[in-house]
């Protein structure tokens, strides 16, 4: 059979599979501007509604705290930053959909199957983490707080917050990408079920270390949440693997 009896579909796998390194480079940087618009176009929508999403901010602040700018442009810099956050979130679509067209027509059809459900599983759990991480900044911010001098009232500098907070939850985020890093290492054949079933206790110290590393408080309430959380999230999977093992 040849290219021009395939149906449209297998004809352009087949032409995407005989690209030249070049003719990928420029598909790469077309896609690459078309993440880069969609991103710029999101930002200045998001500058927009940044005040919004800062009075959401500052709902999670403890009683009796106040946020103080000590700078004078500080202001115009924390709507930037939150105006790109929310470009970044805003485009996530385009994001993935240009990812998943590019690499799509390199993979095989099972494995093509596999990659848009674990792209979409990709996003709604970095959702949940983002929304996670958001819920457990008052405990938070409440036990850090709580090792301040007597006698000194809170008062936290904006910028400083913001990144605090933005860090936070986008640690949340990345940290939710977990399941989704041991199911495609696992249909790589990388990762096994019995090889993580019998390392259990070695993944729970790893885990532990992790999330004391990436939550930028260092405080028990975020990096211990997010242990239980990772750890759960680790079993869960490990489930579906064993699932997946026995079909």
């Amino acid at each position: 059979m040849t290219s021009e009896d395939r149906p449209p579909g297998e004809r352009r796998y087949d032409e995407a599979a005989s690209m030249t390194l070049v003719e990928h480079l420029d598909e790469l940087r077309s896609r690459i501007i078309v993440v880069a618009l969609a991103v710029g176009v999101a930002a200045v929508a998001g500058f927009f509604i940044a005040e919004p999403v800062l009075a959401l901010l500052q709902a999670a602040l403890p009683d009796d705290t106040e946020l103080i700018q000590l700078r004078v442009l500080e202001g115009l810099g924390v709507r930037i930053r939150l105006a790109l956050l929310i470009g970044l979130s805003l485009a996530m679509p385009v994001i993935l959909y240009e990812l998943w067209a590019f690499v799509t027509p390199g993979l095989t059809k099972p494995e093509r199957r596999l990659v848009w459900p674990l792209l979409v599983m990709a996003l709604v759990f970095f959702a949940a983490g983002i929304v996670l991480g958001y819920l457990i900044i008052p405990n938070a911010l409440s036990f850090l707080l709580g090792l301040a001098l007597p006698g000194v009232p809170p008062m936290l500098d904006i910028g400083e917050y913001v990144g605090f907070v933005t860090t936070l939850m986008i640690a949340f985020g990345l940290a939710f990408q977990f399941p989704v890093i041991m199911l495609l290492l696992n249909r790589a054949g990388i990762l096994t079920y019995g090889f993580l079933a019998g390392r259990r206790r070695y993944i729970i110290v790893l885990i532990v270390l992790v999330a004391i590393m990436i939550t930028p408080g260092g405080d028990p309430i975020s990096s211990g949440t997010l242990s239980l959380v990772m750890y759960g999230l680790f079993e869960g999977t490990l489930q579906l693997m064993r699932l997946r093992r026995s079909r």
